[in-house]
């Protein structure tokens, strides 16, 4: 089957929508139904991802698939699309996580189902258009749009704080995007254009570079999000429902890694290099601290939240250790290692914290707590989903053999290339990340029984079981074989790399 007279973007950004607006009109009468039919939107957008996947061609580093039509004439503003190897992969994961997190609330969500159902089948859409904009405007419209239905998510299916989490997760996020539109203002009226592509291409001198840095940082930081712009974050997992924080830790915080790669490299590179050490520091701070702060959460969701933290901050070490190591070693060989491994860490921090926070919502369901307290002794009642719990923690602690060792192992290996200090303080994260995420499983899982509550647990159903196994599957094959994603990305990185070392490197 080809793809090519195929709006197979346009398909990936409405098929949803349009899902989510007919789960909306049809309404809770129709309940099964709603559920059935959004599954079904789901499974197809997954499957037009895969033919995506399979219709892309590796050997080309440019944006494929395009699609371009006038929108705002007046201002030559742009439906313009296309994707590329940096794209794709986040797409893949984007369509994959949708189809968890309607399964996950199969029989959870009691109120409002229909609602839910288009939250999260539009919120799909909007992602995937982030991740295929070739139009700044239309970047930042989808950009901003997607607030607007995990706004809803927390606040309507959150817990007893939710109007406090969800009002600071808006505040926080966009807030940061108003100063992302300022500088694409400024990037149109020097280039005269708000194609990306074209603003990547504009010269621009080095004081204008790091306004523009700056502006993009304040916007992707708080996404990611970097300490100290972090504190949302906590709030808004704890506060979400299970899908909620998937979609949250899974797929939005990836954004702000994307934002990273589409446009604060590419387009002000030399202001990436001058700032890469405070990235850089920043990033360590990240991996380190936050990790300390993980070890003392006695909130399960809190604590996978400040996992999520402390494992971004080796995307964003991975993007900016490039520039000590061309300075250095004058290669770009160590450097692609790292930007790749960066983006590996990505996609498999995706699968696995989306694996783990459906873990606590499992428990969630049935002892309606997320404390680890009130937990010991899961094993004797649960086994399978012991065992399930206990290869995402692996996965999560960077046990060889899955997902979660590719990236992290990539990063740490071009970090020696720059420093060994910067190496080994991001190492601590093999200690650290194994400290907070097996202490945790231990408490929860092993020992005897603590409470009768915990005596009468049921073990997964098959559609918990089969939700589980999908993830399971996915961090083994990646762990094992992470090709797929490497052979997609490598051409579109490689000549990211090239341009952007095209810096004033001293």
């Amino acid at each position: 089957m080809t793809l090519t007279n195929l709006p197979i973007l346009s398909m990936l950004i409405w098929t949803p929508i349009i899902g989510g607006v007919w789960a909306l009109i049809a309404g809770d009468r129709q309940e099964q139904t709603v559920k059935y039919f959004s599954l079904a939107v789901a499974v197809i957008t997954f499957i037009f991802s895969v033919l995506l996947y399979q219709q892309f061609d590796n050997e080309f580093a440019g944006m494929q698939f395009i699609e371009e039509a006038s929108w705002i004439a007046a201002f030559d503003i742009k439906y313009h699309i296309g994707v590329d190897g940096i794209g794709l992969p986040l797409i893949l994961l984007t369509t994959f996580t949708t189809i968890l997190v309607i399964l996950s609330a199969w029989e959870v969500i009691e109120s409002h189902i229909s609602y839910y159902m288009c939250a999260f089948l539009i919120l799909t859409g909007l992602m995937n258009g982030v991740f295929v904009a070739l139009d700044a405007i239309l970047f930042y419209v989808f950009w901003e749009a997607m607030l607007i239905p995990m706004f809803i998510i927390i606040g309507i299916w959150g817990g007893p704080n939710r109007v406090y989490a969800t009002i600071k997760f808006f505040l926080y996020t966009f807030l940061g995007s108003v100063f992302m539109l300022v500088a694409f203002l400024y990037l149109y009226s020097v280039a005269d254009s708000f194609s990306i592509e074209a603003m990547h291409a504009v010269p621009l001198s080095l004081t204008a570079q790091k306004l523009i840095f700056i502006a993009f940082f304040l916007a992707f930081a708080v996404k990611i999000p970097m300490w100290p712009v972090h504190t949302w974050l906590p709030d808004a997992h704890v506060e979400a429902p299970t899908g909620g924080s998937v979609i949250l830790a899974a797929i939005m915080l990836k954004m702000g890694g994307y934002g990273f790669l589409r446009f604060s490299l590419p387009i002000t590179p030399d202001a990436s290099l001058y700032f890469d050490d405070v990235i850089i520091v920043l990033s360590l701070i990240a991996i380190v601290y936050i990790g300390f702060v993980a070890l003392v959460q006695e909130d399960m969701k809190k604590l996978i939240a400040y996992s999520s933290i402390s494992h971004m901050g080796f995307v964003t070490l991975g993007f900016f250790i490039p520039f000590i190591i061309v300075a250095k070693t004058g290669s770009t060989s160590g450097a692609l290692m790292g930007i790749e491994g960066a983006m590996m860490q990505m996609i498999s921090h995706g699968f696995i914290s989306a694996a783990m926070f459906l873990c606590v919502g499992v428990m969630y369901d049935r002892l309606h707590s997320r404390m680890i307290k009130d937990y010991g002794g899961v094993v004797n009642s649960m086994p399978y989903f012991a065992a399930f719990m206990m290869l995402f923690a692996m996965a999560n602690a960077g046990l060889p053999g899955t997902s979660g060792f590719v990236g992290e192992f990539l990063v740490i290996l071009s970090s020696f290339k720059a420093s060994f200090w910067i190496a080994f303080t991001a190492a601590l994260t093999l200690i650290l990340g194994a400290a907070y995420t097996l202490w945790m499983y231990k408490r929860v899982i092993f020992g005897d029984v603590s409470k009768a509550e915990v005596a009468e647990l049921k073990d997964i159903n098959s559609r918990e079981g089969l939700i589980l196994f999908m993830l399971a599957v996915v961090v083994l094959l990646f762990g094992i074989w992470p090709a797929p994603v490497f052979d997609v990305m490598h051409m579109t990185m490689e000549q990211l790399v090239e341009h952007v070392m095209q810096t004033k490197v001293p």
